[in-house]
């Protein structure tokens, strides 16, 4: 597994979702709330994160 990876990966998939949820209005209070623009951004990060997490996680096993 490459740790660095693995991580920045969890970072982005929890910072992505809490931007898309603000996006779409599910959590309150900020002036990302009800945006589009955090709706889509929200989204695309999160996917990248949950792209860098897989390699992350799968560069480990195919070292061996």
């Amino acid at each position: 597994m490459r740790w660095g990876q693995a991580i920045l990966g969890i970072v982005m998939v929890l910072a992505g979702g809490v931007w898309f949820l603000q996006g779409i209005r599910v959590i309150p209070g900020s002036m990302m709330t009800g945006s589009r623009f955090w709706m889509i951004v929200g989204a695309v990060v999160a996917i990248v994160g949950i792209v860098l997490l897989a390699r992350g996680a799968g560069a480990g096993s195919r070292n061996r």
